[in-house]
């Protein structure tokens, strides 16, 4: 089994709900995202999935979140953003746009979101 990781970086502010503490309150993080994927095969070049190709999708996932209130993204109208939410709904955008682009040989093998640089959720299946 292959497997690729990209990273990239948003800025965006959310408030938990049904969270007693500040993080009740609307806040804002430069969250980190570390995207994986995984294969078994490699193409002519050698390669699970050019670096490129998957920095582009990951960026297009995050630009649904960047510079926004996530609480007002529609998936997050009704479901809590928190950091293991965010991380669920990068990771399911992301195998939705995998179909899209026909790369179905590749899945999603994990997502992390870093809150901070000490606080991290992931998601994987």
């Amino acid at each position: 089994m292959y497997r690729v990781s990209v990273e990239d970086k948003i800025s965006s502010a959310h408030q938990l709900r049904g969270y007693k503490g500040k993080c009740e309150k609307l806040h804002g993080h430069n969250w980190k995202v570390i995207l994986t994927v995984k294969g078994e095969k490699l193409d002519s070049a050698g390669m699970l999935i050019d670096f490129h190709e998957l920095k582009e999708i990951l960026s297009n996932v995050l630009s649904e979140i960047d510079h926004t209130n996530i609480n007002e993204v529609l998936y997050f109208l009704h479901i809590n953003p928190t950091s293991e939410n965010i991380a669920y709904y990068i990771f399911h955008r992301t195998r939705a746009m995998l179909d899209m682009k026909n790369l179905k040989e590749i899945s999603v093998d994990k997502v992390c979101v870093y809150e901070t640089d000490k606080a991290m959720a992931e998601y994987s299946e």
